[in-house]
């Protein structure tokens, strides 16, 4: 009998964004790249996202976390050179923020498929985001683009999902995140990066303490659906995938001047989606 495959639970790696750093220092002035990752660290975190050549395999090397990289695509001459760029940092999955909110789809799946073809010479994990001002500003041109790299590839279009982004466009409800949000169960299952920025129907970043020791009843309205979205993506998760969390909470454009100390809320946010994990992770039935 041949030797039996090691089962392995998947894995949720917690990552902060460089980006929910900004303006933070001393009397200094503003942390460095390098200041922030040590921060990072010392709060426990996994990895964190950044973008090259702001982040260096020297910085990645020196702090022994997971690199996210997250890039801006526009043109087909662009997706090689930068790619390899990204790959030399030691990154370990990509990030793409494509094009523009007016793109064509035509265009946006073009440039799709030379983005993951490149990708998958290269053998690095990619993917397109749902984000704001890209060609995947709505769901409508977000799975218009999945369909359309679906028929030309005979494949699923792996994605970086934030739900904050069309959530605000459709003013939705707490009772209809998950109906309206997981429209296409099967690529957010395959899809590997998850952007968990607290949101309701309004505001694409709530808060999640409040600023009394507890946590807002926005916050609260939103775990169900961070955790709905960990058991469907587990539910088909094979032995030790990971899967990268990131509770992104931005500097101005997204915060209101209400809001509490957003690295504080960052940690809380990834505190309370790891119980979520660890309930739902415990239910795993796995497979090699």
């Amino acid at each position: 009998m041949g030797k039996q495959k090691r089962i392995e639970k998947p894995k949720i790696r917690h990552m902060a964004s460089l980006w929910s750093l900004t303006g933070y220092g001393g009397k200094k002035g503003e942390w460095t790249v390098d200041e922030k990752m040590a921060r990072i660290k010392k709060a426990g975190f996994d990895g964190f996202l950044g973008r090259v050549p702001v982040v260096t395999s020297e910085l990645v090397a020196k702090h022994g976390l997971i690199f996210a990289a997250t890039v801006d695509m526009g043109l087909a001459k662009e997706v090689k050179p930068k790619l390899k760029a990204i790959q030399a940092a030691g990154a370990r999955c990509v990030n793409v923020q494509m094009l523009d909110h007016d793109t064509p789809t035509k265009r946006a799946v073009s440039l799709a498929r030379r983005i993951m073809n490149t990708a998958e010479d290269l053998e690095m994990d990619v993917a397109i985001e749902v984000h704001r001002d890209t060609c995947t500003e709505t769901p409508e041109k977000a799975y218009a683009l999945a369909a359309g790299f679906e028929k030309a590839e005979k494949k699923l279009l792996k994605m970086t999902f934030d739900f904050s982004h069309p959530a605000v466009i459709k003013h939705l409800a707490p009772s209809n995140y998950w109906p309206r949000l997981a429209e296409r169960v099967d690529l957010i299952q395959l899809a590997q990066q998850f952007h968990f920025r607290p949101f309701n129907g309004h505001h694409a970043q709530i808060p999640a303490c409040n600023g009394k020791g507890g946590l807002t009843p926005e916050f609260l309205d939103w775990l169900p659906f961070a955790e709905q979205v960990i058991e469907t993506w587990l539910g088909v998760a094979g032995s030790g995938r990971e899967m990268f969390v990131c509770p992104e909470q931005g500097p101005p454009g997204y915060f209101l001047s209400v809001f509490p100390d957003r690295w504080k809320d960052v940690q809380t946010i990834r505190d309370e989606v790891d119980k979520l994990w660890r309930r739902q992770v415990r239910k795993w039935k796995g497979t090699a």
